[in-house]
């Protein structure tokens, strides 16, 4: 009952006219950053964060939740009409949505795209709002030895789950704990690794960090692809709606797709990325037709895109309960309630329940603008894809500039986002994933802290990471989350060139 009214509490907050004002400018202006090729929800939070400042804090935070929808939403649309994935997650739509484009079934992918994310959606906000409480009750048992094994597991989650080498994954990670490291050091006060900069006392800049990662990089790369001959675009043809057919092989794979989803983006590092294989995995190995996959089944877009929206409900739940980013757009976000002032964790409920339960409320009405906004809308978000690349790109690297300069009004700001924009390039070039730097980014200086106090509170004795129940299971789980991966990867070896036994 206390759940229910809470809930009832928060739709008092987000029906109040300017927050219903935000929800529906954050899911219309993430809808349009996601369509555009390979900015995904990470870079459109990135990117449009300047914008909330001077808002109150609950409306800023619901049009920050409706801009993480609503790119999420239009990710999708690049990866059906042109191949390009709008961000990380739906590269798996690629494989049989385009497919289904170059069949002229388009508008059937696009439309199963939208209603499955908002069926998953729903699913996942309902999960949220029911789990959320509990949860954090849970969390108030963390103390700083937890808070550390937690944050070890999520890097550790995220090293040996992204991207197909570990190594390359590590890198990526030992790389954004080092830049974390940069600025004052919080126990001493002495500054470390500023090299006599003083824009760089505070640490380096996250927002330009991650335009630069995720904004810049891309629009590097698109450049370079442009330079090559451009990209190939598919039209739709057809109508949009979907046959009975269609619809009857899509029902299934949409709700085990945002279980899946929601159950993956729980676990800090995960992702929707990983959701999205799982859930194309699954579909491929239960079907009827597995030969169709990768030639234009309809359930290969509709379980993906079901689990990669699935799970950024799921990613909110260690995100608000825990302070623990779910995903590397939740670490994004996570920056957004720091630079506010507000502590996402156990007291989050409890010191600002209007903040919070506003937030999550807000999520199911964005996922209904989202529908009607998606479906009828198509035809016109496809239509940005035709802008010249020459008139484009520039426009992206305009935004970009605005959106880093205005936050501190620096010029070393500009220059440290290029620096990274080059980085983000060359590890998509290499094949280095981005999200554990970004990840390791946002948790390396509490992590940090929580270690040091950990030691401090035990006299420097390190068994105090083992003394509870839930250090060592994290510890052991983190454990996992590395050995896991070798063993599989080593038993791949073993398995015979063209057996049918998986992706």
């Amino acid at each position: 009952m206390d759940t229910f009214s809470q809930i009832l509490n928060g739709f008092d907050v987000v029906m109040q006219p300017m927050n219903l004002f935000y929800v529906f400018i954050g899911c219309f202006v993430g809808t349009v950053i996601g369509v555009l090729p390979g900015l995904g929800p990470a870079a459109a939070v990135a990117l449009l964060l300047p914008l909330t400042f001077g808002l109150d804090h609950t409306g800023a935070l619901i049009m920050i939740a409706g801009i993480y929808y609503g790119a999420m939403y239009g990710g999708s649309t690049t990866s059906i009409l042109m191949n390009i994935p709008g961000e990380a997650a739906s590269v798996i739509t690629c494989f049989d949505g385009y497919e289904m484009a170059k069949k002229g079934r388009a508008g059937a992918a696009l439309a199963i795209s939208a209603i499955g994310s908002f069926i998953a959606g729903t699913i996942g906000i309902i999960l949220l709002s029911l789990i959320a409480l509990p949860l954090a009750d849970f969390a108030i048992q963390f103390g700083p030895a937890e808070y550390f094994t937690l944050m070890l597991f999520a890097l550790m989650t995220m090293s040996s789950l992204t991207g197909k080498s570990l190594a390359k994954g590590i890198i990526s990670l030992l790389l954004g704990l080092m830049i974390a490291t940069v600025g004052i050091d919080l126990q001493t006060g002495r500054l470390r690794y500023t090299m006599g900069l003083i824009s760089l006392h505070e640490g380096v800049p996250f927002l330009a960090v991650v335009v630069g990662i995720f904004a810049l990089g891309e629009v590097f790369e698109n450049i370079e692809n442009f330079v090559k001959g451009g990209i190939e675009r598919v039209r739709i043809k057809g109508k949009i709606w979907l046959t009975r057919e269609e619809w009857r092989r899509s029902v299934k794979p949409i709700f085990r797709g945002g279980l899946i989803g929601f159950i993956v983006g729980v676990l800090p590092g995960a992702g929707g990325i990983i959701a999205s294989m799982l859930s194309y995995g699954l579909e491929k190995k239960i079907s009827n037709r597995p030969e169709e996959f990768g030639k234009g089944a309809i359930e290969g877009v509709a379980g993906p895109e079901s689990a990669n929206n699935g799970s950024s409900s799921g990613a909110m739940v260690p995100l608000l309960t825990l302070g623990v980013p779910g995903s590397g757009t939740t670490a994004v976000i996570l920056g957004a309630f720091i630079m506010y002032g507000i502590q996402p964790g156990p007291g989050l409920f409890r010191n600002h329940p209007d903040i919070v339960w506003g937030l999550i409320d807000s999520m199911y009405l964005g996922n209904l603008i989202l529908l009607f906004l998606n479906l009828p809308l198509i035809g016109i978000f496809v239509r940005i894809l035709y802008i010249p690349n020459g008139i484009l790109l520039p426009l992206i690297l305009g935004i970009s500039s605005i959106g880093v300069y205005t936050l501190r009004g620096s010029m070393a700001d500009l220059y440290i986002a290029l620096l990274f924009g080059v980085l983000g390039y060359i590890f998509r070039k290499v094949s280095i994933p981005t999200a554990p730097l970004v990840l390791a980014l946002v948790i390396g200086k509490p992590m940090e802290q929580s270690f040091r106090q950990a030691m401090t509170i035990s006299g420097s004795n390190p068994t105090i990471f083992v003394r509870s129940y839930i250090s060592v299971t994290l510890l052991i789980l983190a454990l996992l989350s590395i050995v896991v991966p070798m063993i599989l990867e080593r038993r791949k070896k073993f398995i015979p060139t063209g057996s049918n036994l998986g992706l």
